[in-house]
């Protein structure tokens, strides 16, 4: 017997039991209770607290605003029969071509592979049952799809779809979610708009215009394709249609960390439910500083703008600010303008480290002995690569001779940090990277020491991070905890630390870091404010990316800038000279107490000149600096 006609057979007689099944129930079934479309309550919203027990945000059902069938525009329900069920108005509530088609293709592949529910199944999951996937629930569901098409005519039952239909974001129903794109009633949409709320139907995680544009545009035109074909709308409309922009204004005013808000949402929306989230109440305690999230804004905002007018009018970029005892995100912007793209390019977009990465590499080698004393010579070189030769080069075009490994990180050297990765080994620094919890890829090649490895903005500021906590790891988190109406906790953050390299290691990077913010400063014309602060910036090839690392003892805080396809943001840019100032100005801002960062008590402070690497007490010389050995 052939698999195809064994499938075949298991199939005929699956149907004929959910047949009989069908009947039975029918039978000594009469009626379904919809009396909870009559007791409608949207619930308590969920509020969110700051670090200091403020309300800043919350979450809570948008109103649903009950529209009749008449009052909705044709080309709405077009779109909906369209996108989800194309014989609507011919079956009894069950697709039986659709169960036998996706029953024999789910068999043969031996998993899940397409389904088959029609608007009516769609409206019983909705009302009557959770979303717990089990071949239980879906006979039951199928069973009671037959007793809503008895009871109710075909019109009823779209009434109540369209009026209770979940668009993601708190939204039921199509009027509510008019409203939230478009700031519109129902009856004035537009036929591609009432495609696109028939396209987030399929998934509203992966399409809803709200996080999802570009997947939204592409799935509302092929609900326009199968209205075209379907007859509801003429091929001319059709190709009108389809070469509108999607765009939306969907009455979201928060002002204060928007996108660390929407990770939020998603991420308790996984936690703790759709239903507990938007209905019940929910306390959640977040790590948000708002004196500091509002600093980050206002210098993130003001150089975003002014570098949109004199680089590159899409630059864009990201902010992640961290405690650094404890991980907890103090600060977070995902992007320019949330109402424009809700695209989080803080924790999802990965771009390569550039140097940035280079402290990584000379804590590996401060571990296999080498000394920030210790003197390498800054000239051209060549390496082999692959089945190449990589020729690194300097910002500047030029070499410099002999200098400390010292002045090599503050001046953020190509030539040394190559030279270092090839003594120690590359799979060293790839073993340093991965317990610093940067997770790349990584491969074990000489220009892994200038950065080739993406890495997000939050990756990045817990890795800059382990050289502020003495060489300790702590997971960056945004969310303490969640209680519920009754103050009991149902949900908490498990804090836990692991060190990544020696404290040693830690305290002489940081030593030779703080040397960049007093030579930095000068750029911008600013005077730092009191206190140790450290900081590495790092440029890509071609300015495509530009970062910028910045610390104290009390925050530490990771920013990119850079285009979102990467396009180069012109000659001659640099992280001094875009990300910096951020950094700089945010901190102006906030005014930190003046602290200092722990000195491993191992170490003791030298005076060399970091040139030559003699030991030296003219302070008044400006190759003179102090670091830890």
């Amino acid at each position: 017997m052939t698999q195809l006609l064994r499938v075949f057979l298991i199939s005929c007689v699956l149907f004929a039991a959910m047949a009989a099944g069908a009947i039975v129930f029918v039978v000594q079934n009469q009626v379904v209770d919809f009396s909870i479309l009559e007791n409608y309550n949207p619930g308590k919203p969920s509020i969110l607290l700051d670090d200091e027990g403020n309300e800043w945000a919350r979450f809570a059902l948008d109103k649903r605003e009950f529209v009749a069938l008449h009052k909705m525009p044709a080309h709405l329900i077009h779109a909906f029969i369209a996108a989800e069920d194309h014989a609507f108005f011919d079956h009894v509530g069950l697709s039986l071509k659709g169960i036998i088609r996706s029953t024999l293709i789910n068999l043969y592949h031996r998993k899940k592979m397409q389904g088959a529910s029609t608007i009516t199944q769609q409206l019983v999951r909705l009302l009557f049952f959770d979303a717990k996937k089990t071949f239980t629930r879906k006979i039951k569901e199928q069973m009671y799809a037959l007793l809503v098409e008895r009871q109710c005519t075909k019109e009823q039952i779209l009434e109540i779809y369209l009026n209770h239909v979940y668009f993601g974001y708190g939204i039921y129903g199509v009027h509510a979610a008019a409203k939230r794109f478009w700031n519109k009633s129902i009856q004035d949409i537009s036929i591609d708009e009432a495609a696109v709320l028939a396209a987030v139907m399929r998934s509203p995680a992966h399409y809803s215009p709200i996080s999802s544009l570009d997947a939204s545009k592409r799935r509302r035109d092929h609900v326009l394709q199968w209205m075209f074909k379907l007859g509801y709308i003429s091929e001319q409309t059709y190709k009108q249609v389809k070469e509108k922009e999607l765009v939306i204004h969907d009455g979201i005013t928060d002002s204060l960390a928007p996108h660390m808000k929407e990770s939020i949402r998603i991420m308790l929306e996984n936690i703790v439910g759709k239903e507990q989230l938007y209905r019940s109440g929910l306390v959640i305690q977040t790590t948000l500083n708002r004196a500091t999230q509002c600093a980050a804004q206002k210098s993130f905002t003001t150089q975003i703008t002014a570098l949109r007018k004199n680089l590159h009018a899409k630059v864009d970029g990201a902010l992640v600010s961290l405690d650094p005892l404890t991980g907890q995100v103090k600060a977070l912007i995902g992007g320019y303008d949330f109402a424009t793209s809700k695209y989080n390019r803080a924790l999802q977009a990965h771009k390569q480290m550039g140097s940035t990465f280079k402290p990584f590499v000379y804590a590996t080698a401060l571990e296999q002995g080498y000394s920030f004393i210790d003197l390498e010579i800054d000239e051209p070189i060549s390496v082999a690569q692959g089945t190449g030769v990589w020729e690194p080069r300097n910002y500047s075009r030029t070499f410099s001779g002999p200098m400390t490994l010292a002045r090599a990180l503050s001046y953020s050297n190509n030539i040394i940090p190559t030279k270092l990765i090839l003594a120690i080994g590359p799979e060293k620094v790839v073993n340093m990277a991965q317990r610093c919890h940067i997770s790349g890829p990584l491969l074990p090649y000489p220009s892994l020491s200038l950065g080739c490895v993406d890495s997000s903005a939050i990756e990045v500021a817990a890795a800059i991070n382990i050289f502020a906590n003495h060489g300790k790891y702590v997971e960056p988190h945004m969310i303490k905890w969640v209680k519920n109406k009754l103050g009991e906790k149902i949900y908490r953050f498990q804090e836990h630390e692991s060190a990544s390299m020696n404290s040693a290691v830690a305290s002489q990077i940081v030593r030779v870091l703080m040397l960049n913010i007093l030579r930095l400063q000068k750029v911008i014309g600013g005077k730092w404010f009191g206190g140790d602060a450290f900081g590495k910036s790092g440029t890509t090839n071609d300015s495509r990316v530009c970062w910028f690392l910045g610390a104290t003892p009390t925050l530490t805080t990771a920013i990119y800038v850079g285009e979102d396809h990467n396009e180069s943001l012109g000659k001659n840019v640099s992280g001094v000279k875009t990300a910096f100032p951020i950094w700089f100005n945010m901190h102006k801002q906030l005014q930190i107490p003046a602290k200092k960062f722990y000195v491993d008590p191992s170490l003791k402070e030298v005076m060399i000149n970091w040139k030559t690497g003699r030991l030296s007490t003219n302070t008044d010389d400006p190759e003179v600096v102090s670091i830890l050995v």
